[in-house]
């Protein structure tokens, strides 16, 4: 067996028209024929049974269903790499998976360098608030520490874990899918640090000033500092995952198994959803904090079916 370079396909002998079937490392299995011996110089007729089966293809995908289409892609979709054996692909795997794990673990060590800076910088919004923070066990402060460092270095590296994975990824996607990567993953990463922003900049000040006040006159707002980050970090991460509504959108748009009417038609069940998603992903059990959440929620749904329905506008002159 020899695999194709970059996200590679595994070849061995293929009774279809002769040729190799082809499985990319993506586990998505393509049909483009190509004997081990062939040679467009001898084998003409070969060459020909090729084109004959490309154009059966490309017959097949216009009546194959979207789900069809992105498992069996057009061969002539397909990248027109150099071959490379099997155990070279996976050391190539290996390689990136330690560059990432590298700069995961450089970015953890140096937060936890400044984690005490970190640690200020998190506590902001409680401190405007007027509360106190104690340390109610040895060690608690350094094992918050950690977690901070360690929440704060993976969000750093997170950049170069993706270059990694594309890199990895890209040389057995499509022409069209290579073409449609990178707006994803870069509208992805925008979309989860807006989602960070938001929650630190509006919702954890909301959140915490509802309890403050609630409680004010009652206790003495002193909040351990443990629960007080398990409360935040929590916060932040689920609203910036929260955020990627709208990517999820775009791909099922773009992979023709919803559209943007669809999307619109089911404004009611979103409404209803986006409370619940805000109540479950929110620490607090306060409705005006899960109302902060699930107002954006909804924003981010309604633009995405937009986006969508923009897309659509720009594929359909392509069509006719």
């Amino acid at each position: 067996m020899i695999l194709k370079a970059g996200l590679g396909r595994i070849c061995g002998d293929c009774p279809v028209a002769g040729g190799a079937f082809r499985l990319r490392r993506s586990h998505r299995p393509c049909v483009s024929q190509k004997p081990a011996s062939w040679n467009p110089l001898h084998s003409k007729p070969c060459l020909q049974s090729r084109r004959n089966f490309q154009r059966v293809c490309a017959t097949e995908d216009e009546n194959s269903s979207p789900i069809e289409q992105f498992l069996r892609p057009n061969p002539e979709e397909l990248p027109d790499d150099f071959e490379m054996p099997i155990w070279d692909h996976l050391e190539e795997l290996r390689e990136r998976v330690l560059v990432g794990a590298l700069a995961c673990t450089v970015a953890i060590l140096t937060c936890f360098v400044f984690s005490k800076d970190l640690v200020v910088f998190l506590e902001g919004p409680a401190v405007e608030q007027g509360v106190r923070f104690l340390q109610l066990s040895p060690g608690e402060f350094f094992f918050t520490t950690l977690k901070v460092a360690g929440y704060a270095g993976l969000l750093i590296a997170v950049p170069t874990v993706l270059y990694e994975i594309i890199a990895y990824v890209i040389p057995g996607l499509t022409k069209s899918e290579r073409n449609f990567l990178a707006p994803i993953v870069f509208g992805s990463s925008i979309l989860f640090y807006i989602g960070l922003l938001f929650s630190y900049e509006i919702l954890t000040p909301a959140a915490l000033g509802f309890f403050v006040t609630y409680a004010d006159g009652a206790v003495e707002s002193l909040w351990s500092i443990e629960q007080y980050f398990q409360f935040v970090l929590v916060l932040m991460l689920s609203t910036g995952l929260s955020f990627q509504v709208p990517v999820i959108q775009v791909l099922l748009g773009q992979t023709g198994l919803v559209t943007s009417k669809q999307m619109l038609d089911q404004w009611r069940y979103v409404v209803v959803g986006a409370t619940i998603a805000a109540a479950v992903l929110t620490p607090s059990t306060d409705p005006f904090t899960q109302a902060l959440l699930a107002a954006p929620l909804i924003g981010l749904y309604l633009g995405g079916a937009a986006m969508v329905r923009f897309l659509e506008s720009k594929k359909a002159p392509q069509g006719t």
